[in-house]
C-alpha cells in the first residue's frame, strides 16, 4: 500500500526515537514527533482523489476507507466530506451519508451540490418533504441547475403534487433543452392523466435527444402498441431491451416513477411472445448467436 507508507514510516521513526541510546549526564530528553499539518492534509487530499477514482469504478469497498482517512487528515476540507457522503450515499448508507454531508455543509454553506445530495438521501428514504426542503435550499444557491430542478420535480411527483412536478420539469428543460429525463417524466405524468398523445410526443422528443435512452424508448413502444401501432411498438420495445434489459423488470420501472396505468400496459406488453424472446436472448447471449433452423 504505497499511499500509506509515509504514515507507517513516521510511526516507526517515532518508536525508534523513544529507545534510549547512551546515558551521559542526566535523563534523556524524549524526542517528540512533529507532525506537519500541511503535509497530512496534502496526503488526505491525495487519498480523496484516489477514493473518487475508485468510486467511479463502483469499487466502494476500497474507496470508503480511503475517504474516511482523508476526512481525518483533511477535516476542514468540505470537498472531502462531500466525497465521503457521496460514497455512503452510493452504498445506501443514508445516516452516514447525511452525517458527512452535514459536515461538508457546515464548512461550506454555499455548496448547492451538498444540499442536492442530502435531498437524494432523504428521497431514497421516502422522506419526500425533507427532500423538497433540501432541493429548494440548493436551488436558492443554484437556481438554474437542471438536475436540481428535476429532482425537486420528482419529489413533488411522489407527494402527488403533479402540477408542481410538471412546472419543475419545464424549468429544467428551459435551462437545458437536451435534458431528456425531465421530458421523459413529463410524459409519465401525462400518460397517467390520460393524455396519451402528449406523452407520446414527449417520449419521441426524448428518444430524438438520446437514441441510447432505453426508458423513453420502452415507454413510447408500450404507448404505441397499446394505441394500435403494434409493429412499430414491438420493434421499439425490442430495441429498448437491447439497450438496457433492466427495463424489462416492472419493479425497476416502478422505482423509476412509472405510474399504475403505464405499468399495467407495460405488464401486458412484456408478456408478448416477441418481447419475451427479446428478454431471453439477452439472458442467453450465447444461445442467441446460434443459427436458427
Amino acid at each position: 500500500m504505497p499511499k500509506n507508507f509515509p504514515l507507517i514510516s513516521l510511526l516507526v521513526v517515532c518508536s525508534l526515537w523513544s529507545v534510549p541510546k547512551a546515558a551521559h549526564a542526566q535523563a534523556l530528553i524524549p524526542h517528540t514527533l512533529q507532525l506537519n499539518a500541511a503535509k497530512l492534509e496534502k496526503q488526505g487530499l491525495s487519498l480523496a482523489q484516489e477514493a473518487a477514482q475508485l468510486g467511479q469504478f463502483q469499487q466502494f469497498e476500497l474507496a470508503l476507507p480511503r475517504a474516511r482517512l482523508a476526512s481525518q487528515l483533511a477535516p476542514k476540507n468540505d470537498k472531502v466530506w462531500f466525497l465521503l457522503g457521496g460514497l455512503h450515499l452510493q452504498k445506501k448508507e443514508f445516516d452516514a451519508a447525511i452525517a458527512a454531508l452535514k459536515n461538508a455543509q457546515s464548512l461550506n454553506p454555499k455548496n448547492a451540490d451538498v444540499l442536492f445530495a442530502m435531498g437524494s438521501a432523504n428521497f431514497q428514504q421516502q422522506k419526500y418533504d425533507l427532500a423538497v426542503a433540501n432541493y429548494q435550499a440548493g436551488l436558492k444557491l443554484k437556481p438554474n441547475d437542471p438536475e436540481g430542478l428535476f429532482d425537486l420535480g420528482n419529489a413533488y411527483y411522489m407527494l402527488g403534487r403533479l402540477p408542481d412536478a410538471l412546472a419543475q420539469y419545464s424549468k429544467a428543460v428551459s435551462n437545458d433543452r437536451k435534458f431528456w429525463p425531465a421530458i421523459n417524466n413529463t410524459g409519465l405524468i401525462q400518460y397517467e392523466q390520460g393524455d396519451v398523445q402528449s406523452a407520446i410526443k414527449q417520449w419521441q422528443t426524448a428518444v430524438t435527444l438520446d437514441k441510447q435512452a432505453a426508458e423513453p424508448l420502452l415507454a413510447l413502444a408500450v404507448a404505441l402498441y397499446t394505441k394500435g401501432d403494434r409493429q412499430q411498438g414491438l420493434a421499439m420495445g425490442e430495441a429498448a431491451l437491447r439497450i438496457d434489459q433492466r427495463y424489462g423488470d416492472l419493479d425497476f420501472l416502478k422505482q423509476n416513477l412509472w405510474g399504475e396505468r403505464l405499468l399495467s400496459d407495460t405488464k401486458k406488453f412484456l408478456e408478448l411472445p416477441r418481447i419475451q424472446a427479446a428478454l431471453q436472448q439477452r439472458e442467453n447471449p450465447i444461445d442467441s448467436k446460434q443459427p436458427t433452423q
